[in-house]
């Protein structure tokens, strides 16, 4: 019998606090924080990752065509930190990272200065 606290609710969100910092944040509406809210599930029936929450950002959060800024070849571009709770992604397992209700994810081009 399956523990009731196991199931998985596909219609569940996690919401997340996003912030760009270093001048990422124009490519983002010039908004330096965005709260977003993604299923747990990810479109390949899989936990969602930093890697659902990159392809999230680029889709629906982006507003500036310019793209290659943030990404290349659907990673992020060399260049950029990126912190998860205040932690190196480097530590947390990068785009593999399944993420949590209200962690908080940072971006920081390094390129600007940040």
């Amino acid at each position: 019998m399956v523990e009731p606290d196991v199931d998985v609710d596909v219609d569940e969100r996690i919401p997340i606090t996003v912030e760009f910092s270093g001048g990422l944040d124009m490519l983002f509406s010039n908004q330096r924080k965005h709260s977003v809210s993604l299923p747990t599930i990810d479109e390949n029936g899989k936990p969602s990752t930093m890697a659902s929450l990159v392809r999230h950002l680029c889709k629906h959060v982006l507003k500036d065509p310019r793209e290659e800024f943030f990404v290349v070849d659907d990673a992020i571009r060399p260049g950029i930190l990126v912190l998860i709770n205040d932690a190196d992604w480097g530590l947390e397992g990068e785009a593999d990272y399944v993420l949590q209700k209200h962690d908080n994810i940072l971006f920081v081009s390094t390129l600007h200065g940040g």
